[in-house]
């Protein structure tokens, strides 16, 4: 789906890309969206036009791309398993605040359809898929900080994946050993269940350069290339949570992540 850009007849207003999708409520109680039920919905807003028309084929948001019958299925996959954890407060590489997390590579059927769905939007024909689906659930003062994927090396410390890397690299440890490198290819796309949120995504190497993405409730997001290396990503606490100038409530928010392997 491409993006449309919209003019910007004021001085000092963010630049905005529509999605050509039609913007459906939210049912998330008090963090539901800010536009009425059916009308045309600014998805994605940035720092300046010309962001716009060099990534913003690299960022992607639709609308109600799952029904509420197919988020009530996540969560009762999901749920028991998830309340036998601890939401966290610290995170191995810093970058997450109030989270539990899992992966799952079984899904019952309803669930495993929206997945093969989501890969067969987000995902080249034939690209090759890394199988474990990434879950991650924060907690309604839970946050994801600004931060780039980065590579957990000998056990011990971080280096960060420069622009030129094409993968990033996940890791599996038993205390201090490194034991499984799990490698990520340029794409990631996730399904946002339980509510509204906003992914703004700033230029490493020019804050000045910014997109902020909203993410409704039952949403699938996409981010490529430069938008997922080049660009810090996070997700905004409940007390950051303004989107274009209007508050978005933050409440318990889980993410059903998918990503590739390096072609």
């Amino acid at each position: 789906m491409k993006l449309l850009l919209a003019v910007v007849k004021r001085l000092h207003r963010p630049a905005v890309c529509c999605s050509p999708r039609r913007a459906l409520s939210s049912c998330a109680g008090s963090g539901g969206l800010l536009a009425a039920e059916g009308t045309d919905t600014a998805l994605v807003v940035g720092s300046s036009q010309e962001l716009l028309h060099r990534i913003g084929s690299q960022v992607e948001v639709r609308t109600g791309f799952i029904s509420e019958e197919e988020e009530e299925a996540f969560l009762r996959e999901l749920e028991l398993g998830l309340k036998k954890k601890r939401y966290q407060f610290d995170h191995w590489d810093d970058a997450i605040h109030g989270y539990r997390e899992t992966e799952r590579v079984r899904w019952g059927a309803e669930c495993e359809e929206v997945l093969t769905r989501v890969r067969s939007i987000a995902f080249a024909e034939g690209s090759p898929l890394l199988g474990p689906v990434h879950v991650l659930d924060l907690d309604k003062t839970g946050y994801i900080k600004p931060h780039i994927d980065s590579v957990k090396v000998n056990g011990q410390h971080l280096q960060q994946l420069n622009s030129n890397n094409a993968s990033c690299i996940f890791s599996l440890l038993l205390s201090d050993h490194l034991l499984i490198f799990q490698f990520c290819g340029t794409t990631i796309a996730g399904l946002s269940l339980l509510s509204d949120s906003i992914m703004r995504l700033v230029k490493e190497d020019a804050s000045s350069e910014w997109l902020d993405m909203l993410l409704p409730r039952r949403s699938l997001y996409i981010l490529r290339d430069q938008a997922r290396y080049d660009f810090t990503h996070e997700i905004l606490k409940d007390e950051e949570s303004v989107f274009n100038g209007q508050k978005v409530p933050r409440q318990r928010r889980i993410a059903v992540i998918c990503r590739n392997l390096p072609g």
